[in-house]
């Protein structure tokens, strides 16, 4: 039985990129490389949206994360941060770290944010440094309106609005510079569908100008040595020599097909597969959720974790289970990647067998037909 990859992160990627990694890799100092690392550096600053450079680290998405702190703040600055699931939490954890002083808008696990609430927050909170967001959130599935978080806080603060779009960019509709936007991060295995091990971090002139003041210790993540590495089309330390030929391969892809292409792709496969499980009676969990996957409640009756392991084990199909405090009450599915409407339908129906092994009682082909029925209105709108 073939495996079929539906998790958020890695993500399936097409053949061509993979191949991409399998010929003689260049020498990372050498005059091969540097050209290829100038197409990746001009590529990224289409996928982000922005005029700006995009620093590259040979990091996972946390790596990137981490970088931003330490760059950008410096010890007993107040900052605060969106917290609504295990990733905006992770911006805590990483303040508290370095010892930042950090407020937290908690958010509850699958609820939109409170825009009035942060807007308060905000206005009341002195000498604020930096505002952290999750755009799409992946452990809940949930989607922030970033665009009416930056807004908020230019309205309201000086501080530096810095995001975690590892599963938004390239995925969902995004704006570095419109939106006015200072430091956001996303990875490789994301909405670039290359392998994992690059981290992207995507810097405003106002973010640069707080990173020469600021004090915390660096060394590998230190974005004055990168951003000097950059100008010369190469990295500080050795990076990701096979991921950086793949990713240049995937990024001339979708600047090929366009980001909105993948923007409307990735909204119709969400679309579609919502509409198919909650013909079979499940619950969507998270009230507003991001295009980049799909998080479904576990009905009552059936164990998450089996489920999960069912669908591995029995058909091939490996799916994301919950964090947290949500292990065993979810299951995530991808849209991001290198999908197609057929994908799904494999998908779909292995979903209703093992939920049928589980014990839970449905129409059979409910979720298969109400997924097609989908997929075809929302085609016949677009043409």
């Amino acid at each position: 039985m073939r495996s079929r990859l539906f998790t958020p992160g890695p993500t399936q990627i097409p053949e061509a990129v993979r191949l991409a990694a399998s010929t003689m890799f260049p020498y990372h100092r050498g005059p091969a490389f540097k050209k290829l690392f100038q197409e990746v550096q001009a590529s990224l600053r289409y996928f982000f949206q922005t005029k700006q450079e995009v620093i590259v680290l040979t990091a996972s998405g946390t790596g990137g994360m981490e970088a931003c702190v330490c760059n950008l703040f410096s010890a007993g600055e107040t900052v605060l941060v969106l917290a609504g699931g295990k990733f905006g939490e992770r911006w805590a954890e990483l303040g508290r770290a370095y010892g930042l002083q950090v407020i937290l808008l908690e958010v509850p696990w699958g609820q939109p944010v409170d825009y009035t609430a942060l807007e308060n927050l905000i206005k009341t909170t002195r000498h604020l440094s930096g505002v952290f967001c999750t755009h799409s959130e992946t452990s809940t599935g949930s989607l922030t309106d970033l665009q009416r978080v930056a807004e908020i806080v230019r309205r309201h603060s000086q501080a530096l609005l810095v995001v975690d779009g590892v599963t938004s960019v390239g995925v969902l509709p995004f704006h570095f510079d419109e939106w006015q936007i200072d430091a956001c991060v996303s990875g490789s295995q994301k909405g670039a569908m290359a392998p994992p091990g690059l981290a992207f971090v995507a810097l405003s002139e106002r973010a640069w100008q707080t990173h020469s003041r600021s004090t915390l210790p660096r060394f590998y993540f230190d974005f004055t040595a990168a951003r000097q590495a950059a100008q010369e089309h190469g990295t500080s330390w050795t990076p990701a020599v096979t991921t950086i030929m793949s990713l240049a391969e995937s990024l001339r892809r979708i600047q090929a097909n366009s980001l909105e292409y993948y923007w409307n792709h990735y909204a119709r496969l969400a679309a579609s597969f919502r509409a198919g499980v909650q013909a079979l009676g499940l619950a969507i969990f998270p009230k507003v959720p991001s295009n980049a996957l799909t998080a479904v409640t576990v009905p009552s009756g059936v164990e998450g974790k089996a489920l999960v392991s069912r669908l591995r084990e029995e058909y091939g199909v490996t799916v994301a289970g919950g964090q947290g405090q949500l292990k065993g009450r979810i299951f995530r599915v991808t849209h991001m990647g290198d999908y197609d409407h057929l994908d799904q339908i494999g998908l779909m129906a292995a979903l209703e067998m093992a939920l049928a092994g589980a014990g839970w009682r449905f129409e059979w082909g409910a979720g298969l037909a109400a997924m097609q029925h989908a997929y075809h209105d929302s085609s016949s709108r677009q043409g």
